[in-house]
């Protein structure tokens, strides 16, 4: 009886999902969307610069601050979710966030104001380590590809409306900025109500019994698992040439004289194809095995982007832009839930936080290698980024264990009976095996 409980769970649909998920989850997916619909600040920054009377380099360097606060924000939201717990790490960032967003309208010397934005950037990305932590703890190890899955929709569709809420609020002030920042303060205000009034304080065993001792640890542990460490590299190599298409792909689309339009079709094709199918394909792909699902998952990353090499057209950007949507939409709630699943429960939040570090430095590094692999490969590039995907992929797969009863797997077998050695943490000297997760 108990394994065909077990096996319906791991069967559960979308609704079967969200309805017996508790309330704290339900109010995670609201609360991130509500954050992602008011995120308008990193598409107007620049203008809001330039309007300060700052250089376009100037302007550009502000953005470059922001997004390096934001890479640097996930590792500190991850070790603050494993201290404080998700509660206390999402009021924290969005309230901070709400108080500096506000300030950028008050500070005039260009430094100051380079820096309150890199601080803006660092603070609202706290909240993303803690929600994915919280979301799994509260969340059966079965249904935790579906349930990153909604996460991820959330995320998608609040950042679709996002650059539509933001130019109505731009339009609708006479002084264009001021009640667009107010705007997006005020939503990671009632990010931060929300948290506060409907996620538990902690979830771990440790703080709901002070019997239990607290494990130490750190980002040192995480690196010392050397398997998970492999999974970083690929996610990092992976994430810089899925970013391709909004950086070089342009780029050789102009050189190549094709119309900007069948570019920004594909651009538009994506987004649609990925809030509308990826949730119900979801259905499927959690039932695979992760080591499938992420090695194929990056293969076609890298097989999209290779189709680009050939003579470029439209039913070649269009062709390939399909193949790496397919990509996102069958496997990126597996690679995106698996880190929650990769290591031991105390150190959850630096698992996810490390994962979104390094996705995070990939897609903003990636631009960069790109554009210049272009000036000097030109349209060959694509072949380059397809061998890169290539290598990422069997990394990435080498880098996935089994995780402990896995019904989310579809293989039913946990690490040990698979033969792939426990996490090895330097806790007085123990080896602590990973524990089985929900």
């Amino acid at each position: 009886m108990a394994a065909q409980a077990s096996h319906q769970q791991a069967q559960a649909g979308i609704w079967t999902t969200f309805s017996e998920s508790p309330v704290a989850v339900k109010a995670i997916f609201a609360g991130v969307f509500v954050n992602r619909v008011g995120g308008f600040l990193n598409i107007f920054l620049v203008l809001y610069l330039i309007a300060q009377g700052h250089s376009a380099s100037e302007a550009a360097a502000g953005l470059g601050s922001y997004g390096i606060g934001g890479v640097i924000g996930v590792l500190i939201g991850g070790m603050l979710a494993d201290r404080l717990g998700a509660r206390n790490a999402t009021v924290l960032s969005m309230s901070s966030s709400a108080v500096l967003i506000l300030s950028l309208l008050y500070l005039h010397d260009y430094y100051l104001l380079l820096l309150a934005v890199g601080v803006v950037g660092l603070v609202s990305q706290i909240f993303r380590p803690a929600s994915a932590t919280l979301l799994s703890e509260l969340t059966p190890e079965s249904r935790q590809v579906m349930i990153f899955a909604m996460y991820r929709f959330g995320l998608n569709v609040g950042t679709t409306a996002a650059p539509l809420l933001g130019y109505a609020l731009y339009n609708l002030d006479h002084q264009r900025f001021t009640l667009l920042f107010w705007g997006e303060a005020l939503v990671a205000l009632v990010y931060a109500v929300l948290a506060m009034v409907t996620l538990p304080r902690r979830t771990s065993p440790a703080a709901a019994d002070p019997a239990v001792p607290a494990l130490a640890g750190g980002y040192l542990d995480v690196l010392r698992d050397r398997r998970y460490l492999l999974y970083l590299i690929a996610t990092m190599i992976n994430a810089g040439i899925y970013a391709q298409y909004l950086s070089t792909l342009p780029l050789d689309v102009k050189a190549e004289g094709v119309p900007v339009f069948w570019y920004t079709v594909a651009v538009a094709l994506n987004g649609v194809l990925v809030i509308a199918f990826e949730l119900p394909l979801t259905k499927l792909s959690q039932r695979w095995p992760f080591k499938l699902t992420v090695g194929v998952t990056m293969l076609l990353v890298g097989l999209g982007m290779g189709c680009y090499g050939l003579p470029l057209g439209p039913a070649v950007i269009i062709l390939g832009t399909l193949i790496w949507t397919t990509a996102e939409v069958i496997g990126a709630p597996t690679v995106f839930a698996y880190p929650a699943m990769a290591g031991p429960a105390h150190l959850k939040g630096r698992y996810i936080g490390s994962f979104q570090f390094m996705f995070g430095l990939g897609t903003a590094a990636g631009p960069v290698v790109g554009g210049a692999l272009f000036t000097v490969l030109g349209h060959g590039v694509w072949w380059v980024l397809a061998l890169g995907a290539l290598v990422s992929a069997p990394c990435a797969v080498a880098g996935v264990r089994g995780p402990a009863g896995s019904g989310a797997t579809g293989s039913g077998k946990d690490a040990e009976s698979e033969g792939e050695p426990p996490v090895e943490l330097p806790l007085e000297g123990i080896a602590i095996a990973e524990a089985p997760k929900g």
